[in-house]
């Protein structure tokens, strides 16, 4: 899923902070903003449920009075899972700037485990289900069909209910160094095909080198069972 900040980020227009954060909380109208700002974020997640959870400032932060507060994302922060927003005061009588620990949850169908998982498990249809999940909780990417999971085999245990995430699979070997292979080139409209024979072993998302009947040795990417692709 790609996610782009949105540009131009609006002020904030508050009342004028006290010089303590009692318990670190937030005036209603700022937490709101920084919902509104994640969210911003999260603009092209499609059909998922966003739910933000701001959290609280150190307490025993002590920040001069601001009649002006902007919340902004901080370059290089995440707008989904465990990430900060940040705070700075930009009318007032000190320039203060602050990091507010937010949680981003991105709620959308995805697979998960029908029963608890042991490592080893090759996972057939009766394992598995479609319920909604909170894809963020992980940056290891999710699945949403279940043909794409049938026979993959668990690294590690899945629990009840639970993601079926990219991390959890043994990665897929297609073919074996010395087998014979079908290399595919694809380009705009056009696709041609010649058989070689795989350098190394053909691992999902690993290229693999191929000799053609030249002598030539051709790098791609291994796709299926016996089918490496040459894209230009």
């Amino acid at each position: 899923m790609a996610l782009a900040l949105t540009a131009g980020l609006a002020m904030v227009a508050a009342t004028a902070w006290a010089d303590t954060v009692p318990d670190g909380t937030l005036p209603s109208a700022l937490s709101l903003r920084v919902v509104e700002v994640t969210r911003s974020a999260m603009a092209d997640a499609g059909d998922a449920r966003i739910e933000v959870l701001p959290g609280q400032l150190d307490p025993r932060l002590r920040l001069a009075p601001c009649q002006q507060i902007d919340a902004y994302l901080p370059p290089g922060s995440t707008p989904w899972g465990r990430t900060r927003v940040g705070l700075r005061c930009t009318s007032g009588p000190v320039a203060w700037n602050v990091y507010l620990p937010v949680t981003v949850k991105v709620w959308r169908k995805a697979i998960v485990s029908t029963t608890a998982l042991p490592a080893g498990t090759a996972l057939s249809a009766s394992d598995l289900q479609l319920a909604e999940v909170d894809v963020a909780g992980s940056s290891s990417p999710v699945y949403t069909e279940t043909s794409r999971l049938l026979g993959r085999r668990l690294i590690n245990p899945v629990g009840p209910g639970l993601p079926v995430r990219g991390d959890n699979l043994r990665v897929r070997q297609w073919f074996a160094a010395g087998d014979k292979v079908t290399l595919v080139y694809k380009g705009d409209g056009f696709e041609a095909s010649t058989d070689g024979q795989a350098i190394n072993s053909g691992l999902e998302g690993q290229s693999v080198r191929v000799r053609v009947g030249s002598g030539q040795v051709i790098t791609g990417m291994p796709t299926g069972e016996n089918r490496v692709e040459v894209r230009s």
